[in-house]
């Protein structure tokens, strides 16, 4: 019987799905989190083993001579040394494409929270600000209307397709830059460089892998490109922006405001600038973490582990 070991499965499965699909598969053990310390106690003697941030470098996987394939929960796959499982003939997979959905509304819910200012007016509600108002209505926040703006999309991936299709729905003209025009970009759609997207973007909306050319993308100089009404979205990774900068253009007024669902440091124990930055949103990278989503990123791992176990791999990264 093939041992299948999940080292993090928490975030994936807190407790409102269930585990069926793999148990099916093999004798399978799940961690809710696992210690760097602990790696190799726990995934030695497993054939299988299905990680999302718990890391797989060159030493540790030469200590567990049984594995053969490691499946990533998530689409990213940067914690594990693919090219020392080449040479060790371990399979990699990923799930790319489960969230895209999720992406996209959060994204939109970014959007309009920064133009609506939902939370920030329900709360003053809640606080009597309504009740003592001598008008019927008030707002704190100026409250800008998306219709007519021009949103700039930086990766024109599966998210980036799907965050333009909104923006166009709202009635929003859309940019969009990445590595390479797409054959199939529409005609709604205009295809332009990274300077000129963020300097007539009216809302800059990050949603590209990160790598050697887009880590630390937006600094002081692309910060300094921006319309002083503009906002920013990151529903990337953290490291694709400079948080001082990006955090000494808020408090200086030089953009209007930014909405984060990623930083550079998960969790932010060591205290990201932007947690204290004015006109910051920050939600803690759940984008991805609808139960929707998270069922889809079971059933395709659980796919992946299926297609290994019968010799027809899929999704791999590393071959």
């Amino acid at each position: 019987m093939t041992h299948i070991v999940f080292l993090d499965g928490f975030t994936t499965n807190p407790g409102d799905l269930d585990w069926k699909e793999f148990t099916s598969l093999g004798s399978f053990t799940v961690y809710p989190r696992t210690p760097v310390a602990e790696i190799v106690t726990r995934a030695q003697g497993a054939e299988v083993i299905l990680t999302n941030k718990t890391p797989f470098d060159r030493a540790t996987l030469s200590q567990l001579p049984a594995l053969r394939c490691i499946c990533v929960t998530a689409t990213g796959y940067n914690v594990v040394d693919v090219d020392a499982a080449r040479e060790r003939g371990i399979i990699v997979c990923n799930v790319p494409g489960y969230s895209t959905p999720s992406v996209v509304q959060h994204t939109l819910a970014l959007m309009l929270e920064l133009t609506n200012h939902v939370g920030l007016h329900a709360q003053a509600v809640r606080d009597g600000a309504w009740q003592s108002s001598p008008d019927f209505a008030f707002w704190s926040a100026p409250l800008v209307e998306l219709h007519g703006l021009t949103l700039g999309i930086v990766g024109f991936g599966t998210i980036g397709r799907g965050v333009a299709a909104v923006a166009h729905a709202l009635g929003m003209r859309v940019l969009a830059a990445g590595r390479r025009l797409p054959a199939d970009l529409p005609s709604w759609v205009e295809w332009t460089d990274r300077d000129s997207l963020f300097q007539r973007a009216d809302i800059v909306t990050l949603h590209c892998p990160l790598t050697p050319e887009t880590k630390g993308m937006i600094h002081a100089g692309s910060l300094a490109k921006m319309k002083s009404t503009a906002f920013l979205i990151n529903t990337g990774r953290g490291p694709l922006v400079d948080e001082a900068a990006l955090a000494d253009a808020l408090q200086s007024g030089r953009i209007a405001g930014a909405a984060m669902d990623v930083l550079s440091v998960e969790p932010p124990r060591s205290g990201s600038p932007l947690i204290t930055a004015k006109n910051c949103l920050i939600t803690p990278h759940q984008a991805w973490a609808s139960k929707a989503a998270r069922q889809r990123l079971l059933s395709q791992c659980a796919a992946n582990v299926r297609g290994f176990l019968t010799g027809a791999p899929r999704n791999v990264v590393n071959g």
